[in-house]
């Protein structure tokens, strides 16, 4: 909800405040500020100039020279274009150095040789349009057509200078969607004065004989219908000051009588619709549901066939509008319309939401609407736009109103309980503070009871009174205590270990992400996964956003690359981030997906590189205690570079894959640096981990160190050396590291020098040099026994 400060200054004053004090304080009564904007905020040094002499380019045909009085002592030399300057017109003038509307700078130099000292500016480059200032030329340079004084800040001179304030309002709070609601918070804020204006109509030519026949079949979808008639129209643009507050509000300007019917929607958040008279078939007016196959053409143009569900308004023959959500083409507002109907009215919310989601004509009004509003609005909003009928003199007001149904007088009651509001709050007002604070907000008293106002809706019981104390006593105000009862949550095993496996992740120096679960299908044909890929197969969302948004991911690195992009594009040289994120996997006979939890990791920078992927890896499984895990080449993911890719298996099922994105994939995704990705299996790695730690003594007795360089096949992976070296070294070895490897000089072709240093230790004695002999020679006999032999010249004790 959009709003303009300079209207909510009409009804409580708050010029005494500056703009971040006052969002700061709405948002801590409850009305949330999302942000503000001051209008026009770019323009700088555009001033008031007139044209004091033309005359043409001497080298250009299509240009002219003008000399511009901007208010200083010499006059400004400026080269246009435009056709429609006059000597002695009132223009915008951007100075040398000033910024305009979409933030471009002008400044002075020379077009064909003739010096320039500033540029003219049209409407579209102060951020306007036609609809702002109707008799304004629209491709043409922007002429006043009011009188200023010269060298006037334009945006002061063309009331494009107010503050907008957008607030997130809560579907419970329809009220605060119109600038009456949104006061009547400011006021309660800020202890200020409210000041409502009570609707006027004069109708001194309103006894004309013509009548509506209004009816309402369905009470429970319209239980208050409302119309005035207004003869003798007069269709054109809108005064500057309801033009200047609905651009400040977001709403296009477009004539009279629309303007007025947005502009009372804003202020009171009841919508309007003004039908032509002449259009309306026997001046009957019948709200009623659909009859099957019936068709109306829309505003937007569309034919859309109605069903039953839908309310709509029709006269004797047809429907002329779908109640609560949009009027129909051919009974609308017309430049030639002389006689109008104004309609205000009541529709239920459910019905309106429904009708348009089926029709997929969302609207302000249908939004409205389908929040629940309250009908005590209609007579006001519908005096209201009639007020400013003949505020404007644009129309003959009736003196009657044509109304079905009546206004339900029944007002809520809540016990006032204050001492439950003090105890549920742990606070101690008196009776009459609390009634001080609630009154403002519309609130009356009876006895020991509350009269809700009919605007409040969500106000039902004493919780509901205890918040609103609570708002404007003030949060920071209410004294803090511990939580009352005596269980407290507590972490699950699987919660530890997630928070673990991310803690570990960020002392690493990995920064955690968040992404959507829901991607578009693009992305595998990004991934390059083949057609035919049983990854493809995902499950659909039945009513998505969008495209992009359309299926559940079945491969959770596509999040990541597409995260990386965004980071790649937007100038990060070195990125490192991770996400414990779901995977949705169909199940052929069940209802639902399978959902695999992930870790993904996705890297690209300076340092990194394949070893230091796989190293992560290593580091992680080590802090959750994974041991005895495989590692192998890896070249069954399209998306992976074939030759540098790895998979870490435990018990022979595939636990992790690490390796280097194909670069076909980066190219895709538009990263033009190398990228590297780690996924990880948490279900199984919390199968696998060890929580139960235990601690050994701190070592009695010596360790003892040997180096073994061994000669082996260049395709042997390492991990298989360790693996054959821990089985026969059993308990007594303590820690193996490598420290060299090798291909070169002295190695045969196609082998290489695998260098490890061990450390053997015995918890009860001191080894002999013997035993560790022996060790060593069973360690090697058996790497012998797979073609692995000793690199000769090492350090080897045997």
């Amino acid at each position: 909800m959009n709003l303009s400060i300079r209207w909510l200054n009409e009804f409580v004053d708050i010029n005494d405040k500056d703009i971040k004090e006052f969002c700061d304080k709405m948002t801590m009564t409850g009305s949330k500020v999302e942000e503000f904007e001051m209008e026009a905020e770019k323009i700088n040094k555009v001033v008031t100039g007139k044209a004091l002499s033309i005359e043409k380019h001497p080298d250009a045909d299509k240009l002219l020279v003008g000399i511009i009085d901007v208010g200083s002592e010499n006059p400004l030399q400026i080269v246009t274009g435009a056709k429609n300057l006059k000597v002695g017109d009132i223009v915008p003038v951007a100075l040398d150095g000033s910024t305009l509307f979409d933030g471009t700078k002008i400044k002075k130099g020379k077009l064909r040789g003739v010096k320039s000292e500033g540029m003219l500016c049209s409407l579209s480059e102060l951020g306007l349009s036609i609809n702002d200032f109707p008799n304004a030329c629209e491709d043409g340079i922007f002429v006043l057509d009011e009188p200023c004084d010269l060298g006037e800040n334009i945006k002061d001179i063309i009331g494009f200078n107010d503050t907008k304030v957008d607030f997130e309002i809560t579907p419970n709070r329809p009220d605060c969607l119109s600038i009456i609601g949104l006061a009547r918070e400011a006021a309660a804020t800020f202890n200020k004065n409210l000041n409502l204006h009570v609707p006027g109509i004069k109708a001194q030519n309103g006894n004309f004989s013509e009548k509506l026949d209004v009816t309402v079949e369905d009470a429970k979808l319209c239980p208050y219908y409302s119309a005035k008639i207004v003869k003798n129209v007069k269709i054109a643009p809108s005064p500057r000051w309801i033009r200047e507050r609905l651009r400040a509000m977001g709403v296009r300007p477009i004539n009279n009588i629309v303007d007025i019917t947005n502009y009372v929607m804003l202020e009171y958040g009841q919508p309007l619709h003004a039908f032509d008279l002449r259009l309306i078939e026997d001046n009957k007016i019948n709200v009623r549901r659909a009859k099957p196959g019936e068709k109306i053409t829309t505003l937007d143009g569309i034919e859309r066939e109605l069903t039953n569900n839908n309310l709509v308004i029709a006269d004797s023959k047809k429907p002329i509008a779908i109640a609560g959500v949009m009027g129909g083409e051919y009974s609308g507002i017309m430049n030639d319309t002389i006689d109008i109907v104004f309609e205000s009215a009541n529709f239920n919310g459910s019905s309106v939401r429904l009708t348009a989601k089926e029709h997929n004509m969302r609207t302000e009004s249908s939004s409205l609407y389908e929040k629940g509003l309250d009908e005590h609005n209609c007579p006001l909003a519908l005096d209201r736009a009639c007020e400013l009928i003949e505020l404007l003199n644009i129309g003959d007001v009736g003196s009657k109103t044509f109304s079905c149904g009546n206004l339900n007088s029944d007002r809520t009651k809540v016990f006032f309980d204050c001492e439950f509001t003090n105890r549920f709050l742990n606070i101690n007002l008196s009776k009459d503070k609390m009634q001080d604070i609630l009154r403002p907000l519309g609130c009356e008293f009876e006895k020991d009871y509350i009269i809700v106002p009919t605007f409040r809706s969500d106000l039902k019981n004493k919780y509901d009174i205890a918040e609103e104390i609570a708002r404007f006593y003030g949060y920071n105000n209410i004294p803090s205590t511990n939580l009352s009862g005596s269980s407290f949550g507590i972490l699950s095993p699987r919660q530890k270990f997630e928070k673990k496996v991310a803690e570990t992740m960020l002392a690493l120096g990995v920064s955690e992400a968040i992404t959507y679960p829901f991607i578009s299908p693009r992305h595998f044909d990004k991934i390059m996964l083949p057609k035919e890929h049983n990854l493809r197969n995902c499950v659909k969302i039945a009513n998505p956003l969008g495209e992009d948004t359309s299926v559940m991911r079945t491969v959770a690195v596509i999040s990541m690359l597409d995260l990386l992009s965004k980071n790649f594009n937007n100038k990060n040289e070195n990125v490192r981030l991770f996400e414990i994120a779901k995977e949705y996997i169909p199940q052929k006979g069940a209802s639902l997906p399978n959902e695999k939890t992930k870790l993904i990791v996705g890297f690209y920078g300076e340092n990194i590189d394949f070893l230091y992927a796989k190293g992560i890896v290593e580091e992680l499984l080590s802090n959750i205690f994974v041991f005895d895990y495989d590692v192998s080449a890896y070249a069954e993911l399209p998306y992976y570079h074939p030759g540098r890719c790895a998979k870490f298996t435990l018990n022979e099922d595939i636990v992790g894959i690490v390796g280097e994105i194909h670069p076909s994939v980066c190219e895709n995704y538009d990263i033009k640096k190398k990228v590297y990705a780690i996924e990880l299996d948490i279900d199984m790695l919390f199968e696998n981990a060890k929580f139960d730690i235990e601690y050994k003594a701190i070592p009695k007795f010596p360790s003892v160190k040997r180096d073994l360089a061994l000669i082996c096949d260049d395709d042997v992976p390492v991990l298989a050396l360790q693996k054959i070296i821990k089985l026969n070294a059993a308990e007594l070895l303590e820690d193996i590291s490598i420290f060299d490897i090798y291909k070169g000089e002295q190695i045969p072709e196609s082998k290489k020098s695998v260098a490890f240093n061990l450390t053997l230790r015995s918890s009860s004695a001191t080894l002999t040099e013997e035993q560790v002999n022996s060790i060593i020679k069973k360690i090697v006999s058996s790497l012998e026994k797979q073609g692995i032999t000793i690199r000769d010249g090492a350090n080897t004790i045997v």
